[in-house]
């Protein structure tokens, strides 16, 4: 096992305490997730293809897989209760804000419940990569893989690069960039 994923595993065990994943609420909480865990497909394997669904944003606009043509693509499944996603989410901004302009290509899926919760948790952050929500009509096309924060990479030739469950580091985050 690497360093940096030591690092991941003893970080996440000391944050699941805290947060108290490991009590009755906690574990309660992770169950009424959307869709099974128990049912949640595998990450996709490196080199495999990836289809994309039309997605209405949050924010009013849609999400067109066209767009992501010959582009590169960050899908980020998250939740607004995910301490994890709290963590994560932060530097999900930070890679938007600086590689955008550079043709990078970003669609966070919210696994929330409630629109609501969705938007007051991005309002009040101050989040401005594009949103969706996890609806059936997504989850056919693109079904959210097992864990959660899930972060997957999708390269210019529409092939999974980078595919990743649970929380990333910042500096891991950054390293997106390169793949531009």
């Amino acid at each position: 096992m690497d360093s940096t994923r030591r690092r991941l595993l003893e970080r996440t065990a000391l944050i699941a305490g805290m947060a108290g994943l490991g009590s009755a609420a906690g574990w309660a909480q992770a169950q009424s997730m959307p869709g099974s865990e128990a049912s949640a497909p595998p990450l996709p394997a490196p080199g495999s293809r990836l289809a994309l669904p039309e997605v209405s944003l949050l924010d009013g606009r849609v999400f067109k897989p066209a767009q992501a043509e010959a582009q590169v693509l960050v899908l980020y499944w998250w939740a607004s209760w995910c301490p994890f996603c709290a963590l994560q989410s932060p530097a999900m901004e930070a890679l938007w804000r600086a590689q955008r302009g550079r043709g990078l290509q970003m669609l966070a899926l919210s696994i929330d419940k409630k629109r609501e919760d969705a938007m007051t948790y991005l309002n009040k952050k101050g989040y401005t990569f594009p949103v969706g929500l996890v609806t059936p009509e997504v989850a056919r096309v693109l079904p959210k893989p097992k864990g959660l924060p899930v972060t997957l990479v999708r390269g210019r030739d529409g092939r999974v690069v980078l595919a990743e469950s649970g929380q990333m580091f910042a500096e891991d985050v950054a390293q997106i960039a390169n793949l531009l």
